[in-house]
């Protein structure tokens, strides 16, 4: 087993369905913010926390993600059968990841301040951790229109609130997911556990973080770049 996490799950297999007719012909990874597809947005972190394995999930328009990824030294996990949501991919992917924690990374969002994965890591605990999220305060969560996913006690620890959002990076020992019986399933199911045991941290990203799910968010994410530029 790894002493310290130095494997990533990509998540680039969502449909992208509220980008609208942006993704009509092509997946929402590849949809353009300041001139560059997000998810070279997302490879710009890995490549910064000179992570040693990456894998990306792949289903809707999967051919153009396995080209546009192609010589990049990133291994392919195929869910062109069925998508299988964040925990059931995860899972697949597991074998080609090796064993031990991951770091897992939402390619949909643009990023501003220290590399968040190597903050990740620095704080990484695996003692006392199964999960480490990064997360913003829910008024600096640029993009976003929900209410919110979660609550930190003083201790770090997260439990179901609205005052963080998860930004879609963490890290995480997927032990145990191997017991849950369903193939189709999102990692929520192993965050409840690890909150239950007290075993789910929080982590506070100190940059910016945009949510680019909906068309309306890519001028605001490219503002957010621009503003980290000058």
């Amino acid at each position: 087993m790894r002493p310290s996490p130095d494997a990533l799950m990509l998540f680039a297999a969502g449909f992208g369905t509220r980008m609208g007719a942006l993704t009509a012909y092509r997946p929402k990874p590849l949809v353009e913010v300041a001139g560059r597809p997000l998810i070279a947005h997302a490879l710009d972190l890995v490549t910064g926390a000179d992570i040693g394995r990456v894998v990306a999930n792949v289903h809707y328009r999967a051919a153009q993600m396995t080209a546009y990824l192609a010589g990049r030294g990133i291994a392919i996990s195929d869910e062109s059968g069925d998508i299988l949501e964040t925990g059931g991919g995860l899972r697949l992917a597991l074998p080609q990841l090796g064993p031990g924690p991951v770091f897992t990374l939402n390619t949909d969002a643009a990023w501003t301040g220290p590399n968040v994965l190597e903050r990740l890591r620095a704080s990484w605990s695996p003692d006392r951790m199964g999960a480490l999220l990064a997360l913003v305060p829910t008024e600096r969560a640029i993009g976003y229109r929900g209410a919110g996913d979660f609550a930190l006690d003083p201790q770090g620890r997260i439990t179901r609130g609205a005052a963080y959002v998860y930004t879609g990076a963490q890290i995480l020992d997927p032990a145990g997911i191997e017991t849950i019986p369903e193939r189709v399933f999102s990692l929520n199911r192993l965050w409840d556990r690890m909150i239950a045991e007290g075993r789910a941290h929080g982590l506070v990203h100190e940059g910016g973080w945009c949510d680019v799910g909906r068309p309306e968010s890519i001028p605001l994410a490219e503002a957010m770049l621009r503003a980290a530029d000058v």
